[in-house]
């Protein structure tokens, strides 16, 4: 009796506590920018305005407001207490500058090296809040024209070969909340977490063109790097590349890299996916990853459902992946576990090798190109494969198998047969 009565109180408390939370949230003190000489011309580069009113609210705390307009900027610096509101209408544009993104040691692509920093920019917080209605804009253009002009000086160019900004980075941060905002046209990556713990990211509409004259080179949507306890709910993504990675370092000591802890604990539902390299991609840098679950989305795009690329120079253990209640309308691959040796380099010291176990897709539906490929590099280790109330119409059945282990059907039926897993490899 006590104990019903104790809870039911906690509860109460609980429920009220957060009530009063949300008021002071909404009662916080707004600080908007053009109080502070920002001007809503597309052309003014406000950089100086915005950060001046995010360091006035930094002193006791507040709400930085971007209201209706279109308001240019290069690398702006959240700080602690300090919220980022856009308003309906408006728009925090990104300068086609690259110097107006200040050049300074930051994690990219598994690794710290001098490159540009991001539009948006929240490192070392304990509680991070950015969202509204208006709509973040990297107008990467520019950025992507260089990019392709190397890669036609050059094939074999890495990706950082032309800096680029991202257009957010959130850099180990605890208590991380993104909503509401359209992010589109980053010049690199859109949204990049690095070590961080306790995010909420819901409700964005991520963007850059997939066709046309000109490709967004390395815009992928949101990467999960080195982080933990992430949740993405009821997001829109399209975009020219990963739509959700999940990074960690690379190379034959990766997994000595005290940088790149685990990827764990990831939660992805009720979202949209067009157009990608991956609903969720793990590999072009990635050690651990382990406890994710996709539900309750649909695709309706050029992408693949799962990709898992496995680097013959890189350590890599992928766990307890779960894809669960997708609706495919798409013309990509269900899975892609495949060998993947882009700027592959062992550093002298013997291969490494990887593993791939509890992999599970199920209450699957819909159209797709293929189901993809399921093999590894030599040496690797592919185990504990489901696949499970499965129907699809496929344009193409074939599957390039390799040596997988302890592989279950239930349910499985594609183009109206019942799915006979293959004897040998179809490569």
């Amino acid at each position: 009796m006590h104990s019903h009565i104790f809870r039911a109180a906690l509860m109460m408390f609980m429920v009220t506590f957060s009530s009063l939370r949300a008021a002071a949230e909404m009662a916080a003190k707004r600080f908007v920018i053009s109080d502070f000489g920002a001007v809503a011309d597309a052309k003014t580069i406000n950089t100086a305005a915005i950060q001046q009113a995010i360091d006035a609210a930094a002193v006791g705390g507040g709400v930085v407001v971007i209201p209706k307009g279109t308001f240019r900027s290069g690398s702006i610096f959240l700080k602690n207490g300090v919220a980022l509101t856009l308003d309906e209408g408006a728009v925090l544009l990104g300068s086609n500058r690259i110097e107006d993104y200040p050049k300074r040691e930051t994690r990219i692509e598994g690794h710290f090296e001098p490159w540009r920093l991001a539009l948006v920019n929240a490192q070392h917080m304990d509680r991070v809040r950015i969202g509204g209605k208006g709509k973040i804009d990297g107008n990467g253009i520019l950025f992507w024209a260089a990019f392709w002009q190397r890669r036609k000086e050059n094939p074999r160019c890495t990706n950082l070969e032309v800096e680029r900004p991202r257009l957010m980075f959130i850099d180990r941060c605890k208590d991380v909340r993104v909503e509401g905002l359209a992010l589109q046209d980053s010049g690199f990556w859109n949204l990049h977490l690095y070590r961080c713990d306790g995010v909420v990211i819901e409700g964005l509409r991520i963007t850059a063109p997939t066709s046309g004259s000109i490709l967004g080179p390395s815009t992928d949507g949101i990467d999960i790097d080195s982080s933990r306890n992430v949740t993405v709910r009821t997001c829109f993504i399209a975009v020219n590349d990963d739509n959700i990675a999940l990074k960690g370092s690379k190379g034959p000591l990766a997994d000595q890299d005290m940088d790149s802890p685990p990827v764990e604990n990831i939660l992805v539902e009720n979202c949209e996916f067009g157009d990608g390299n991956g609903v969720i991609t793990c590999g072009s840098e990635a050690t651990i990853v382990r406890h994710v679950r996709v539900r309750h989305c649909t695709v309706a795009g050029r992408t693949n459902l799962l990709t898992l690329k496995l680097r013959p120079d890189t350590p890599q253990h992928y766990s307890d992946i779960v894809i669960d209640g997708i609706k495919l309308s798409g013309t990509g691959r269900v899975f892609q576990v495949a060998p993947w040796t882009q700027f592959f380099d062992l550093k002298g010291q013997p291969a490494p090798s990887r593993t791939v176990e509890n992999i599970t897709i199920k209450n699957i539906s819909g159209d797709y190109r293929t189901l993809g490929s399921l093999r590894g590099n030599p040496g690797d280790t592919i185990r504990d494969f489901t696949l499970e109330n499965i129907t699809l119409k496929l344009d193409d059945e074939k599957l390039a198998l390799g040596v997988v282990k302890n592989v279950t059907l239930k349910n499985v039926v594609v183009n109206g047969q019942p799915y006979a897993w293959p004897v040998a490899s179809q490569r």
